[in-house]
């Protein structure tokens, strides 16, 4: 295939992603009796982060609420037990993922005992709801590698890529097939690192040159070692995810969010301690050891390194109030509705204040 054929359809990729959002509603005791019990049914998920199943329910259930997300009477929601334990119990909710059917105006459940399939779920809710909802498509964040695309995308020394080779027929790939799905989620904003897999069934000369013996192997071709690094963890969303994190340097979370510790730089730490301290001469010179610290750094780190900078020199410029003030305006801004690229912008910059505040 030709590099124009390759970009193309990362392209194809990258807009289908970015046109998918999560269409789940997220409850919680604030918000749940304005969005339960109205004029409209509801069905409702009750989960928690670390539950294996409720992972793999996840691109289903996020596929249900993408094709019901413009159905007026129906709404497809969740509620995080991990946090609002009291809500659940309410339900009588005693495993996980549990799911409920509530009626219009009514805020007396029934549970759900179907399979949770996309599929089953949709017929469920259609013959409840007499609604005649077909499931939309939903955009797969994996890259699809063949022979001819191979090198092109994962040989790519400005790419890290994650590589699972499978077969179709394999159960343990069909298992991991949904938390594979959800990684790929998790990092589709970073545009310099690719969750992709290919079928050994139809390119076997992959497999072979990369030493593939059992399906799924999963492989990391970081940007320095493009033989391939195997990876030995569980395939469990939380443990590929932390693979990931730690061999790219990001910090995302199983829902994909920057977590508190995105764009901290752990080398840097002492000088900021330092500089937050220092009268305002002192806090020059230390501005100088923290660009000395920075021009060392590569990769993602030379970008945090950079907000870093420009940090400690705001705060020279316009003082002490500095660190305060923008924090506060960041978090308004994040109040807002902002592109998902423009948030993460925002949230590392505010974690990296926050260091110069502590």
């Amino acid at each position: 295939m030709a590099r124009s054929q390759v970009l193309i359809a990362l392209a194809i990729t990258l807009l289908a992603v970015i046109a998918f959002a999560d269409d789940v509603v997220v409850l919680t005791p604030e918000n749940f009796d304005d969005e339960v019990g109205q004029d409209r049914y509801a069905l409702v998920e009750f989960f928690a982060p670390w539950c294996g199943h409720c992972q793999r329910l996840a691109p289903d259930y996020e596929r249900l609420a993408s094709s019901f997300k413009n159905t007026e009477t129906v709404l497809i929601a969740k509620v995080d037990c991990t946090e609002f334990e009291d809500l659940c119990t309410k339900y009588d909710v005693t495993g996980y993922p549990t799911i409920h059917w509530f009626p219009k105006g009514s805020l007396q459940s029934k549970k759900y005992e179907g399979k949770k399939t996309a599929e089953d779920l949709a017929d469920f809710v259609n013959a409840e709801a007499d609604t005649n909802v077909k499931l939309a498509f939903v955009p797969s964040h994996v890259v699809v590698l063949t022979s001819e695309t191979f090198d092109e995308v994962v040989l790519d020394e400005t790419k890290d890529v994650l590589v699972e080779f499978y077969a179709p027929w394999c159960g343990h790939c069909k298992k991991f097939a949904p938390i594979y799905e959800k990684v790929a989620s998790v990092f589709k904003l970073d545009k310099d690192i690719v969750i992709a897999n290919v079928d050994v069934d139809q390119h076997k000369d992959l497999s072979e040159k990369y030493g593939v013996k059992k399906i799924p192997t999963v492989k990391f071709f970081s940007k320095e070692n493009k033989e391939g690094e195997l990876y030995e963890g569980e395939r469990e969303i939380d443990d590929v995810i932390e693979f990931v994190n730690e061999k790219c340097g990001t910090s995302r979370d199983s829902e994909g969010q920057l977590t508190s510790e995105a764009g901290v730089i752990e080398s840097l730490e002492e000088l900021v301690k330092e500089f937050g301290t220092a009268e305002n001469d002192e806090k020059k010179k230390i501005l100088t050891k923290i660009e000395d610290e920075v021009s060392k750094l590569t990769g993602r780190a030379a970008g945090y390194g950079k907000v870093y900078v420009k940090a400690a020199k705001s705060i020279i410029k316009k003082g002490a109030s500095y660190t305060k003030n923008e924090i506060e305006r960041i978090d308004d801004m994040l109040e807002k509705s902002i592109s998902p690229e423009k948030a993460d912008e925002f949230i590392i910059k505010k974690n990296i204040l926050s260091t110069f505040s502590s």
